[in-house]
């Protein structure tokens, strides 16, 4: 769309040119990759190009990556009883962050009595003692929290927690579907046991997602039943375009991370400082370490769906926050967990940034903001 500027990347990205040449490639492809004739043949070949990116790049062997349909599907895979780690038994209850994507919040196929809710702080940080306290002297659990949140970008402990979580016998998922392409992420430092990702967060296709796991861990109960895919860990024909994309978005995204990084970095700080220049507006978990990219922020009287329409009108792709629920601007789950009234979490709009953000569309954003100001905020 002309003339428009997109500052709603954490919601989804525009599709790398990388990817779009492996969707095209792969589009000629006859073949089932479960066929055994070179049709078969070549279609697994690209499917298992693109599994051994993702592994290389997240620190997991190829034979520890399945593919799904998306994130969430992959967010309900990894959240599975029964699963055990090389030296322990079977998690028997799930324990994740108050600020957690929707699809983990859900619990995945553990019973609603067996999931506990770990707080933040006000800076929408795991209170990584409220974790300890849930861990002591209970059965062993699957603890769940993402690497960076995908309303106020705020990194996440997920190195410490990874310590104590297996200290007390338990294992950690790691949903890092926004933390990919943003911060380098690699399941072994940061002490992962599952993690969670999203080509559509990257510069691929919508439609595929994987989990990647360390060696050794069983007990994971697959979601789909049916064929032996994904060494029937997840039943269907694989996506061969969506997988061949996102293994062609990972490398890409990869080779540009350093320099993006510092990029998004100077921009979002831009914009912020000018986003200032409306009197007492709140950046949210400015405080804390964030994604380079995210600017979750207020202003008293702000309403958040007015503000996305009034930036629409101008021009602006923004958004209340995940655009994951129901396409309704809602209030943020997440600053509710923060602290926050309820009007303040209904107030919060999110801006985010992506490789393609020039400072010009830093400058049209604050302009908006300005002329935007006086009449979306009462009093």
């Amino acid at each position: 769309m002309p003339n428009r500027v997109y500052l709603d990347w954490n919601a989804t990205t525009p599709l790398r040119p990388e990817a779009r040449a492996a969707m095209v490639a792969a589009f000629d492809l006859v073949g089932n990759p479960s066929s055994v004739h070179a049709e078969g043949r070549e279609a697994r070949r690209l499917v298992e190009e693109a599994r051994a990116t993702l592994a290389a790049a997240v620190g997991a062997q190829p034979r520890n990556v399945v593919f799904t349909s998306s994130g969430t599907e992959a967010n309900a895979l990894a959240l599975s009883p029964g699963l055990r780690g090389p030296s322990g038994g079977p998690v028997e209850r799930l324990l994740v962050s108050a600020v957690e994507h929707a699809s983990v919040l859900s619990g995945g196929r553990f019973p609603a009595d067996k999931i506990g809710l770990i707080q933040v702080t006000r800076s929408g940080v795991v209170d990584l003692d409220h974790l300890k306290a849930l861990l002591k002297g209970g059965s062993p659990a699957l603890v769940s929290i993402m690497a960076a949140n995908n309303e106020t970008g705020a990194l996440q402990p997920v190195t410490e927690a990874a310590t104590i979580v297996h200290e007390a016998g338990g294992l950690l998922h790691v949903d890092a579907i926004q933390a990919m392409s943003k911060i380098p992420f690699d399941i072994n430092s940061v002490g992962a046991d599952l993690a969670t990702f999203s080509a559509h967060k990257i510069g691929g296709p919508k439609g595929v997602g994987a989990l990647a796991m360390t060696e050794g861990i069983g007990g994971l109960e697959p979601v789909l039943r049916g064929g032996g895919q994904e060494q029937s860990r997840r039943a269907g024909t694989e996506n061969i375009v969506g997988i061949a994309a996102f293994g062609a978005a990972v490398k890409a995204a990869l080779q540009a991370l350093p320099e993006d990084v510092k990029r998004m970095a100077s921009l979002r700080d831009r914009l912020e400082n000018g986003l200032r220049d409306i009197p007492r507006t709140t950046v949210f978990a400015k405080d804390v370490a964030r994604l380079p990219n995210t600017v979750l922020f207020t202003a008293p009287g702000l309403k958040a769906e007015t503000a996305v329409i009034g930036f629409d009108l101008e021009g602006i792709a923004i958004s209340s926050g995940s655009a994951c629920s129901s396409g309704k601007v809602q209030p943020s789950h997440v600053l509710s967990a923060m602290g926050y009234d309820p009007a303040v979490a209904q107030g919060a709009v999110r801006l985010s940034l992506g490789w393609s953000t020039e400072p010009d569309d830093i400058n049209r954003a604050l302009e908006a903001w300005r002329k935007l100001g006086n009449t979306l905020l009462k009093g």
